[in-house]
Order: C-alpha cells, then structure tokens, then sequence
C-alpha cells in the first residue's frame, strides 16, 4: 500500500514532523510514501497517511537531526520531505551515528540544501532595505524576494534589530510584520505595496560611494557576495556600473596624486614612562596620575603606585593591580594579598616593613557583565611602566628584591627568565642588591584541586622562607 501526505505550510517543522511520526509509528518505509509538495496532489490515488494504523511506539530521535530538519525544510527542493523521512528512518533502524557520515549521500545533500537556505538566510538580513511608508509616521516597509521559504525563520532576527519602529517585510509567498508590540506572519504580497523610493535612498548611496575602494574593485567577487538579482531592490546597486566604469581612472588618479600631509599630528608611541624629577615617594605617586604611557589608564579606576617605607630593605613586586586594589588604590589589598599576609605572618615577618608594589600600574580586566575578570598584562604594558618602577628601585633602594609571577620576573630578570625552572633561587644583581622570583599569591588561588592548592601555597611560602637570614631572624626589616 502507499501513502500520501501533504505538509502545511510547505516549510513547517511541526507539519513534516507529525506526518513523518505516523510513517515511524506504522513501519511504513521511505518507498511507499508520496511526499507531495502542496494538497492537490493528494489527488493521486493513495491513502491518508494520518490513517496508517499505529504498530510501533514514537521513537526519539538526536537533537541535531531537529537542527538540520528545520533548516532543510526551508529549501524549495521538492524531494527535501522524502530525503529527511529516509535520514529519520535509517536513524530509528539502528544507523545511530548516521549525522556524523558528511561523506553519507543523503547526509551530504541535506546539508547542502541547509547550506543553501543558511546563505539565503544572510542576504536577507544584509539586503532587505526598509523605506518610510507615506502618511505613516515611523512605519516602515520592505520588499524582499527570497529563493527559500525563510521568512518565519528570519523575521525574530529583525524583530529584535528594529524593535523601536513599526515595520513590515512583505515577499511573494509570505510576509512579517511588527507593530512594536507582536510579531505577526501572515500571506505575501506584491512589489507595489512597497514605496518606490524615500529619503534615505540617497544617504545610501552616500555611504557607499565613499566607502567603495577603486584600488579593490573586483566584479566577480562582488557579485559573490552581492548577486545581481538582489541589485534592483538596493539603493546603493545603482551606482556600482558607474563605479566599476571609472575604477581604472581613479586608480591612476590615486598613483598620480601628490602626496599630502596628515591633518593630525599622530603620537608617538611612549614604551617607558616619562622623565620625572622624583625625589621622593610622594612626588612620584604625583606624577605616577598622569602617565598615559599605554592604554590601561582608560577603563581603569586609578593607578596604583608602591607602598611601604622609603628605607625597606626588602622590595616585593607583583604583576599588577587586581579588581580590589585598582578600588581602593592600594597594593595586595584583594584575595592574592591576603594569602600574602598570611604566608608572611607565618614566617613572622612584619608587611609594614616590606615596600610592596607591582611592575605593571593599571589594573588590565575584561567586562563580563557587572565583573571584571582580570587578563594577564601584555609585555608592552610592562614595558611602559618600567620607568616607574625603576623610580621606585632608586628612591627605595632595596637590599633584596622578591617577584611575584613570571611578568614581575621578566621585569627584573628580563625576558629569557623562567620562573617555574629558576623560582626561589637568589641572583645577585651587583652593587650590594640580590633578587629571587617566586609565584604570584593569585596563581595559587586559581588551582581548583585543594591538594594542588596547599602543595602550591607550602612551596610559596619556602620560597619566602629565604627572606630570613641564616640565624632564623626575619631580612625584610629597615637597614
């Protein structure tokens, strides 16, 4: 016996799908169904397929099988119903991992028909072009003529972009409308219902004669992106014969040209900070305010200069700021200078006789919503901040030196220094001063595992340990 089925509309999801669960639900195999593509068709002599008794209980079926059904249901293809009805059988008779064989020849033509329908889906969000209906104060309407039935599938797309003005998308089969307030679908239109032109047809002939690039001007590759038969709906297209006509004339134009001064002085790129006379700690904070050495002053909240007494025979130096220090503008006043207090209270040395500081000033994050998620400072950034912390090492002139984290290391060190092989050891840097590196209390607060995180924070404080001196007495008090 065969069957028949109509599906309506002819791109509609639930429609195939409910057609599609009578045939699994009566074992009728993809030979014996006639997909047709409208209901005249049921004129050909074969029974109902809702009328098929139901043998079988309603299978499940793997999500991705849902995506691609949808999209493919949008293709004007009329054997699009029958190939997705065989994908979805030989899915139920065990061929579970059938939507990952691309290379499968019925997998292989339903995605082409999606990759057709997603590329029809993207000229029309780039060509549709609302103009002003007249007598209507902001109302707007658009006429757009799609190769696959897509509407449905792209009107929530400029409901959202266009959510402020009343609007309307009429095509030959099927038209979206909104009035600020519900998304309406309903039957199609004709080309006239939309106005022949508005005012700001030439504004977008404006934009894109200026941004249109003569030197780039490539006719095969526009018409790839932009095809001809979406040219008599775009304002702009008018121009595109003219424009390709003199490309030639103005390439040479441009070759020929004299040369002309920029209209604005570009700056010059600052690596280090500027020269200051700072013969104390409070004139460099001073003058530390107006560094604009690099970007980070922007989005931050204040820069965040060294503290500690200027005679501290230990200087500790970290990366930069975190989300608490750029608040409060003080360094190691967040979670990783906690964990710093607490190593140090162990070792029972005093943080007031320690002057702490960072090799970068300004606190670099990312926005995520109300956070700010902290992102590792580049070595540009450091680098134009290297003349503040060379202030800070000639006014405080430390006997010792300890950097937290591989960017605090690269600063003393320099680049080639590896912070994993070389932590904890001194190096003698001449003229009676010595440094080591060490991790950045941060890192260890990163490590999810508990058992990662205690190893990591003993070998920090280990490395710490090597503050006091011989005869167990705490290094990091005045000379």
């Amino acid at each position: 016996m065969r069957y028949a089925v109509a599906v309506e509309p002819v791109w509609s999801l639930d429609a195939w799908r409910t057609a599609a669960r009578f045939g699994l639900r009566g074992g009728i195999a993809p030979d014996a169904i006639d997909w047709p593509c409208d209901a005249q068709a049921m004129l050909l002599p074969a029974a109902a397929l809702s009328d098929a008794p139901a043998l079988h209980p309603a299978p499940s079926v793997p999500a991705g099988f849902v995506e691609l059904a949808e999209a493919v249901l949008c293709h004007r293809d009329p054997q699009r119903y029958a190939l997705l009805y065989r994908v979805l059988w030989r899915l139920c008779q065990g061929e579970r991992g059938l939507l990952d064989r691309a290379s499968d020849a019925d997998i292989n033509r339903a995605l082409m028909l999606r990759k057709a329908v997603q590329r029809d889906v993207h000229k029309m969000k780039a060509f549709v072009r609302f103009r002003a209906v007249p007598g209507e104060t902001d109302a707007f309407l658009a006429w757009f003529e799609p190769e696959h039935f897509i509407v449905d599938r792209v009107a929530p797309f400029f409901m959202r972009r266009f959510a402020g003005m009343r609007w309307a998308i009429v095509t030959p089969y099927r038209r979206a409308t909104w009035d600020g307030e519900a998304l309406a679908l309903g039957a199609g239109g004709h080309r006239d219902e939309a106005p022949a032109d508005d005012a700001n047809e030439e504004l977008w002939r404006i934009y894109f004669a200026h941004i249109y690039n003569p030197a780039r001007a490539n006719p095969r590759m526009m018409q790839q992106e932009m095809p001809k038969r979406y040219w008599k709906h775009l304002p702009e297209a008018r121009l595109i014969p003219e424009l390709l006509n003199q490309s030639a004339a103005n390439v040479e134009a441009m070759l020929t040209r004299e040369a002309t001064a920029p209209r604005r002085r570009i700056p010059v790129r600052v690596t280090t900070a500027p020269p200051v006379v700072a013969d104390s700690l409070t004139t460099l904070r001073d003058a530390l305010t107006t560094c604009r050495a690099c970007e980070l002053w922007q989005p931050a909240t204040q820069v965040v200069a060294g503290e500690g007494p200027r005679e501290a025979r230990t200087m500790l130096i970290g990366e930069q700021p975190g989300d608490r220090e750029d608040l409060v503008g003080r360094p190691f006043a967040g979670p990783a200078g906690r964990l710093l207090d607490r190593a140090l209270v162990e070792l029972g040395i005093d943080r007031d006789t320690l002057f702490l500081t960072n090799a970068v000033k300004h606190f670099r994050f990312e926005q995520r919503g109300k956070l700010r998620l902290h992102k590792n400072p580049l070595r540009r950034h450091a680098e134009a901040c290297s003349g503040w912390l060379e202030h800070e090492l000639r006014l405080v002139a430390p006997r010792q030196i300890v950097c937290l984290g591989a960017v605090a290391a690269a600063a003393v060190f320099g680049s080639s220094f590896r912070l994993q092989q070389q932590r904890g050891q001194w190096v003698d840097l001449g003229g009676g001063r010595r440094a080591m590196a060490t991790v950045h209390p941060s890192w260890i607060l990163r490590l999810a595992d508990a058992a990662e995180q205690g190893a990591a924070y003993d070998g920090f404080v280990r490395d710490l340990r090597l503050l006091r001196g011989r005869d167990g007495e705490a290094q990091s008090g005045a000379a």
